[in-house]
C-alpha cells in the first residue's frame, strides 16, 4: 500500500516553531520528496523539496531562511522544520513524493500525496 502520512501540525503563535513529519510506506518514499501548502481560498503552492541524498534542496522564497527540509531514508520519513512562523504561513501542509529523476517545484509532477496537516499561526 502506498501511503504518506503527515503529522505535527497545530495552532501556534507568530514567532513559534513547528516540525512536520511525513512517514511513507511502500513505494511512496521516492527520489524526491516535497512539501506544499494550501491556504484557504488559494492554490496549492510549493514550499520545499529534497532529493534522495539530500544534496539538492529547494525552498520557496517565502520560507527561505525560516524552514528546513530534511529526510531520514532509513525511517522513510521527511521533515519540515518551520521556525519564525508568521500568520501568512497558515495553511494545510501536504507531503508529496515524486518518483521522477529530476525533481520539481510543480505539484502536477508528484505521484503520491498525503492527506495534509493543518498549521495555524495566530498573530
Amino acid at each position: 500500500q502506498v501511503q504518506l502520512v503527515e503529522s505535527g501540525g497545530g495552532l501556534v503563535q507568530a514567532g513559534d516553531s513547528l516540525r512536520l513529519s511525513c512517514a511513507a510506506s511502500g513505494r511512496a518514499f521516492s527520489n524526491h520528496m516535497g512539501w506544499f501548502r494550501q491556504a484557504p481560498g488559494k492554490e496549492r503552492m510549493f514550499v520545499a523539496r529534497i532529493s534522495w541524498s539530500g544534496s539538492t534542496i529547494y525552498y520557496a522564497d517565502s520560507v527561505k531562511g525560516r524552514f528546513t527540509i530534511s529526510r531520514d531514508n532509513a525511517k522513510k520519513t521527511v521533515y519540515l522544520q518551520m521556525n519564525s512562523l508568521k500568520p501568512e504561513d497558515t495553511a494545510v501542509y501536504y507531503c508529496a513524493a515524486d518518483r521522477g529523476p529530476l525533481g520539481s517545484n510543480f505539484d502536477y509532477e508528484y505521484d503520491y500525496w498525503g492527506q495534509g496537516t493543518q498549521v495555524t499561526v495566530s498573530s
